[in-house]
């Protein structure tokens, strides 16, 4: 365990590796699970803030399960969450020419349209926060869809944190990134001394 201020990261956030690998999964991820991706606060506002420069960018089963449902719903595990299609497919989901599933918020901040990136949850993954009254857990979710990930990681010998460096960095910042950066290497330059 690892604990920066009031951040109680798993050891796994530095031991395990991941490397996307759409060509593989297909972004699963975006498809697979029982709820949608969970939302900050902030972000509610956001979502409604974007969303019409959003649309243009959506399946139009994720348009009218959004206007159907709303912007988010509600997880009783997760709390506010991205909406689904039929049970499974994020409704901001976008399926390329590949059948590659991405994300349609992404495109548009890609294509310039929007400053904000996708929910910070799906920016993290396949780190996963729980949020307590007095710090925060950060958790690698080791999930059967990603197992194309793990290995190209493994592969490439990259671990989670350095594979979510913008990420982290979104979330935190630089300075807690330097100190994840400076810990993990001290971890394991002590391993490989053993």
């Amino acid at each position: 365990m690892i604990v920066i201020d009031d951040k109680y990261i798993s050891d796994d956030v530095i031991e395990k590796n991941f490397v996307c690998n759409l060509n593989a999964c297909k972004g699963a991820c975006c498809v697979a699970g029982d709820c949608g991706a969970p939302l900050e606060e902030a972000e509610l506002k956001i979502l409604k803030k974007i969303y019409p420069k959003v649309k243009p960018f959506l399946r139009p089963q994720g348009i009218e399960e959004i206007e159907r449902t709303g912007l988010h719903t509600w997880d009783d595990e997760h709390g506010h969450v991205t909406p689904i299609v039929n049970g499974a497919i994020c409704a901001y989901a976008t399926i390329d020419d590949n059948g590659i599933v991405g994300c349609g918020i992404e495109k548009a901040w890609k294509a310039g349209v929007i400053d904000y990136r996708k929910p910070i949850s799906c920016h993290l993954y396949p780190i996963r926060i729980t949020r307590y009254e007095s710090f925060e857990a950060v958790n690698y979710d080791k999930w059967s869809v990603c197992k194309p990930a793990c290995k190209l990681g493994n592969q490439l010998q990259v671990p989670v944190y350095k594979f979510l460096k913008e990420a982290i960095t979104r979330k935190y910042g630089e300075e807690f990134y330097e100190v994840l950066d400076k810990i993990a290497n001290k971890k394991h330059l002590e391993e490989t001394e053993d």
